[in-house]
């Protein structure tokens, strides 16, 4: 079983926020990674619901805040709609996705949480007119 450090990052490598999971598979799809990871965060946000936020994708009905999301009630999520929100960001170029030091193209790839267990998501933002 392996430790996996899930690393939210700027373009510039700089670390924002991140939590580990234990016990993990020793091998998993950068797509079940990615699920993992919203659950997670989803399961911490429902935990305590509230007006804000911090995850990988925007729910529906938020604006985004300096530091994640504000939504207009405290209410709790369903993970599986985050995380099909996020295949369908990732697919859109809506964030990267980092395993050691390269980057995930498809979410299909096989990765080897034992050799790379930081997996950083660097957020991209549109540029404005482009």
């Amino acid at each position: 079983m392996a430790l996996v450090t899930f690393r939210d990052e700027t373009a510039t490598g700089r670390a924002l926020a991140e939590f580990s999971l234990p016990d993990l598979p020793e091998r998993i799809s950068a797509r079940e990674l990615v699920r993992l990871r919203v659950r997670e965060e989803v399961a911490r946000h429902n935990a305590s619901p509230s007006h804000h936020y911090r995850g990988l994708v925007r729910p529906t009905d938020a604006e985004a805040d300096l530091n994640g999301y504000r939504m207009r009630t405290a209410r709790t999520l369903d993970w599986e709609k985050q995380a099909d929100a996020a295949e369908a960001a990732f697919q859109r170029n809506g964030f990267l996705l980092l395993i050691g030091d390269r980057q995930i193209l498809d979410l299909d790839v096989e990765i080897d949480l034992l050799v790379d267990p930081v997996v950083s998501f660097v957020k991209l933002v549109p540029l404005v007119g482009g």
